[in-house]
Formats: structure tokens, C-alpha cells, sequence
């Protein structure tokens, strides 16, 4: 890959990265300024729609998003909002750099639904890095502990299942679809159900919370952009990693926002399931290159 590519693609990934963990410090302060998950989920999806649609508007036009998979978009929005539904009240119920942690299980997650699902070869290797990841989990959430709410643990667990699910679905779609096409329809369809919800839920907020609400929506919108545009310069193996930074950084503005620091278990069990994650990716990226080898040769 040329290097003019490959530094942009770190560089969005990066961005995305520190993009996404102040949408995560919004939500908590929103949530604690007395707004809900569901009109936080909604201001979400609509700032998200809003940010794609302009995109799409001042680029590459309308004709850009014309899709003949609808029921495939239908079926990524229904898994992929669920998924987003119980991250957030992960995000909420946890410390952020804990809540952080437990969504690097994703890696770890794909390789066995990649295997249940797709019947891609699993050799040894990534079976033994999935059972050690999942120790990793177990070290950081401490089930038999008192120091966070299990309830927390298992919603950012199952938001990370479903977000895998989410990269199975999409590995799928974007054999025909565009990026920009699957974001803007996840967005699109996510408010049809989210209007219904929001419509029961609004309530008058101060200003502040308004604002929270906001961001969520616009730092949402442009960390997705940030990511996606990052896949498109670069192979998944190169940026995928870069999402591991995300701990400094949640560890970070937890600190300074929250005022809370990462317990001891956490330190320990998070490089077991980092280390974990970043061996199942290289050996994904071992495994595709000698796929294309072998169908060159």
C-alpha cells in the first residue's frame, strides 16, 4: 500500500477514535443532566443522518445511496441499533475506561460468529486467543466483585456481540454497497423506530443537556465518517489496531471529567484481551493473504 495512504487511513482511524470516546463522555453527561437512553439513541442516529446527508448533498449526490438490498439495510439497522442501545447503557453503568475495555471484545466475538455463520477456517491459534480474551473479561469484570454493576459489564458485552455481528452483516453488504451507502440507510432506518420512542420520551431539558444531546449526535455523525473513510485508505489490519487507543484516551477524560481511574483489575485483564484482539486480527490478515496468494498462483 502506498504510503500516502496509509498514514491518512492511521491518522482517520486515530481521529475516529478520540471522536467516539467524547461521544461516550455526552452520553454519560447527558445522562446524568436527566436525559434517556432512548432520546439519546435518537439524537444519535439524527445527528449521524444529518452529517451523512450533507456529505452525500456536497459529494457524490443522491444517486450515491440508491441500494436494491433494503431488506439487507433493514436487518443491519434492527442488530446494529440493539447493539448501540446496550453499549450506551454500558457506557452509562460503567467507569468509561472499563465500559472502554469490554468493547475490545469485538474482535473476539467475530471470530466465533465468523465461524458459526461464515465457516471461515478457525484454527487452534484463534480459539486459544478467544478463551484467553475472554479470561481477559472475566479478570476486569470480577463477577464474584462489587467494584462496578455486573448489569453494566453484561450490556457492554452484548452491545460488543452485537457489534460483531454488525462486521458480519457488513462484510456481506459491502460487497455491493458503498460505505457511504450502508451509513447513511443505518441512519435513515434507525429513525423510524427512534421517532416512535423519542415521541414518548422527550422531555424538557436545560440548555445544558440540550447541548449534551447535541453532541452525541454530531461527534456520532463524524466518528463514523472518521472510521469509515479510514477502511477505505487502508486494510482493516492496519487500522483496526489503532482502535486500541481508545483506553488512554477514555482513561483520560475519565479522569478529568468523571474524576474516576481505571481499578487495578482493569490495568491487568485489559492488555490480555488487547493482546488477544490484536493477535486474532493479524492472524485474519495472515490467513487472507495466503487466500489471495493461493488464487493467484
Amino acid at each position: 500500500m502506498e504510503q500516502d495512504r496509509i498514514l491518512p487511513a492511521i491518522a482517520l482511524r486515530l481521529l475516529s477514535v478520540v471522536i467516539f470516546v467524547m461521544m461516550g463522555v455526552a452520553i454519560k453527561l447527558a445522562q446524568g443532566a436527566g436525559a434517556s437512553i432512548g432520546e439519546i439513541l435518537f439524537f444519535r442516529q439524527f445527528g449521524a443522518c444529518v452529517l451523512v446527508a450533507t456529505v452525500i448533498a456536497t459529494g457524490p449526490g443522491l444517486r450515491s445511496i440508491a441500494t436494491t438490498r433494503l431488506s439487507a439495510h433493514v436487518v443491519r439497522a434492527v442488530v446494529g441499533l440493539s447493539a448501540m442501545a446496550l453499549t450506551f447503557n454500558g457506557i452509562v453503568a460503567l467507569p468509561l475506561a472499563e465500559a472502554t475495555t469490554i468493547g475490545f471484545t469485538v474482535p473476539i466475538f467475530a471470530t466465533i460468529l465468523g465461524a458459526l455463520v461464515l465457516r471461515e477456517p478457525t484454527g487452534w491459534r484463534r480459539w486459544a486467543a478467544v478463551a484467553t480474551g475472554f479470561a481477559g473479561v472475566l479478570i476486569v469484570a470480577q463477577p464474584s466483585g462489587t467494584h462496578f454493576p455486573l448489569w453494566g459489564a453484561a450490556c457492554a458485552l452484548s452491545g460488543a456481540l452485537g457489534t460483531a455481528l454488525v462486521t458480519i452483516l457488513l462484510r456481506r453488504i459491502g460487497r455491493t454497497e458503498a460505505a457511504l451507502t450502508t451509513v447513511f440507510w443505518f441512519s435513515a432506518l434507525s429513525l423510524l423506530p427512534l421517532s416512535l420512542i423519542y415521541a414518548q420520551a422527550a422531555q424538557p431539558h436545560e440548555a445544558m443537556t440540550w447541548f449534551w444531546l447535541a453532541g452525541v449526535g454530531l461527534l456520532g455523525g463524524a466518528a463514523q465518517i472518521a472510521m469509515t473513510s479510514s477502511l477505505r485508505l487502508g486494510a482493516v489490519s492496519l487500522v483496526v489496531p489503532m482502535d486500541y487507543s481508545s483506553l488512554l484516551w477514555a482513561t483520560l477524560f475519565g479522569w478529568l471529567v468523571f474524576g474516576t481511574i481505571p481499578a487495578q483489575a482493569t490495568w491487568i485483564g485489559a492488555p490480555v484481551i488487547i493482546g488477544s484482539g490484536l493477535y486474532i486480527v493479524w492472524r485474519e490478515h495472515v490467513r487472507r493473504r495466503v487466500e489471495t496468494e493461493q488464487a493467484i498462483t
